[in-house]
């Protein structure tokens, strides 16, 4: 595996993928954190503001360190914004606070792929820590060319994709809280037209992240089902 010049494109792509990604959120996050709205809203005034056209009452909002640390967790119905968003009044902070409070919606609408998200978590937790080690027995066996070895590829095969599936079911998750952020933002008048667009601008550049993971995941899963013979037939290594 470890001289497998397969292997090093496929980690080369995804680490520059989730690189540029990264680097893109950050950069547009910045760039929009630099305007302040009309309303001077900060972060955290705009997230009760839709929580409470929403008609949502039992999520508790509060601080968290960090940055682009902005997360919504649906076991203690806590929203928790970052410092740059929590007290700020740019674009940025509407934008991401929005889309947050999307997440608290879909689970208060019992929005499907996002329940299916949080059930999958520990699966794709066990199966992606257990994965690697189940794959390297494998291709140690010869993959595909014994019988032992096949049963182990398909297991780990099955293990890691586990994973990609985690990261794929979260795409329809996070377009739809971007999606339900846009909307309310405009619905409710918390942003001018201008100020939509550069909160938009935030939102779209997070979503290169979600989507960098999953073509990450699933072109080491593809990686692996070719390695080691399930895929395109059999390797001599």
């Amino acid at each position: 595996m470890f001289f497998d010049p397969m292997y090093w494109l496929v980690i080369g792509v995804g680490m520059v993928l989730s690189i540029w990604a990264s680097l893109k959120t950050k950069g547009t996050f910045q760039k929009y954190s630099q305007y302040t709205t009309r309303s001077r809203m900060t972060g955290a005034d705009v997230a009760r503001a839709i929580l409470r056209d929403a008609n949502i009452n039992d999520v508790t909002i509060e601080p968290v360190r960090g940055t682009l640390s902005d997360h919504y967790d649906p076991r203690t119905k806590t929203l928790r914004l970052s410092e740059p968003v929590f007290g700020s009044t740019s674009m940025s902070a509407a934008g991401v606070a929005a889309h947050e409070v999307g997440h608290a919606i879909q689970h208060a609408q019992n929005y499907a792929p996002l329940k299916f998200r949080s059930m999958w978590v520990p699966v794709a937790n066990l199966g992606g820590g257990i994965s690697v080690f189940v794959l390297i027995m494998a291709a140690m066996l010869g993959g595909a060319q014994s019988a032992m070895g096949q049963n182990l590829a398909i297991v780990g095969v099955l293990l890691f994709a586990t994973t990609t599936v985690f990261t794929l079911v979260t795409l329809p998750v996070e377009f739809d809280a971007s999606k339900r952020a846009m909307a309310t933002l405009k619905r409710g008048g918390y942003l001018t037209p201008e100020e939509l667009g550069g909160a938009k601008k935030v939102l779209d550049a997070a979503a290169l992240t979600y989507v960098a993971a999953f073509v990450t995941s699933l072109l080491t899963l593809l990686y692996w089902a070719m390695r080691l013979g399930l895929l395109g037939g059999r390797r001599n290594d």
